[in-house]
């Protein structure tokens, strides 16, 4: 047997609260964020995102800035040689299609061509897309970041083979739209909590015993 996405997110939502949704409104900020956080524990890119603030007055200056300075102002978060030219090539193109960093008809754009539209930016996969429409816009988009394809993997909601990339859209076509961020944040929750990459806490899961996975759980390094 295979729980259904509302059973599971009723049994962890019994475990780690209601998740509740409080979008931010600022698009270009989640960009440079998601960004930031990519394999990066969230205390590091929050660190890196602070001091890019205080670092620069405005967007501007950041997709200006020499790129040996925003490398060193975002070296806490890790990877910065990576990210920062990442950070810049999407901000110097935001300000060629947007003068004035407004990105406020994303908010009423079909929701398809928004989606489309930030992942031509350089750089701008799915996650980061999905991540933009949903915590900065409050737009039905599903983020699948490791845990969350790690868990809906285990709990038999996408195969086992299919990549990050599509696993995106399969998870949105589970998912009531309405409960992406539900989903999602439950789903982060787990995977940090209990249902770890490696040893997962099957023991003390509540969605035991009709997770799939728990019948691997004497082998599941790689599950």
């Amino acid at each position: 047997m295979t729980l259904a996405p509302p059973e599971i997110m009723e049994r962890l939502a019994a475990l780690y609260g209601e998740p509740e949704s409080r979008p931010h409104g600022d698009p270009v900020a989640e960009l440079v964020l998601t960004v930031l956080s990519q394999n990066t524990a969230d205390t590091n890119s929050g660190r890196a995102f602070t001091q890019l603030m205080r670092a620069y007055p405005s967007w501007d200056a950041i997709a200006d800035a020499p790129l040996e300075e925003v490398i060193r102002v975002i070296q806490p978060g890790g990877l910065a040689p990576q990210k920062a030219p990442r950070i810049k090539a999407i901000l110097q193109t935001v300000r060629e299609r947007s003068g004035d960093w407004s990105l406020d008809f994303l908010r009423t754009e079909p929701l398809d061509e928004a989606k489309a539209w930030l992942r031509s930016l350089p750089g701008v996969g799915p996650k980061t897309a999905a991540c933009v429409l949903l915590f900065a816009l409050g737009r039905p988009a599903m983020p699948v970041d490791t845990h969350v394809e790690r868990v809906s993997k285990r709990l038999g909601l996408i195969p086992w083979k299919l990549n990050a990339n599509l696993a995106h859209d399969a998870l949105e076509a589970t998912v009531e739209p309405t409960e992406y961020y539900r989903f999602h944040m439950l789903l982060i929750k787990h995977g940090r909590r209990t249902c770890a990459a490696r040893r997962p806490a099957c023991e003390r899961c509540p969605l035991e015993p009709e997770c799939p996975a728990s019948r691997l759980r004497g082998g599941t390094d790689g599950y």
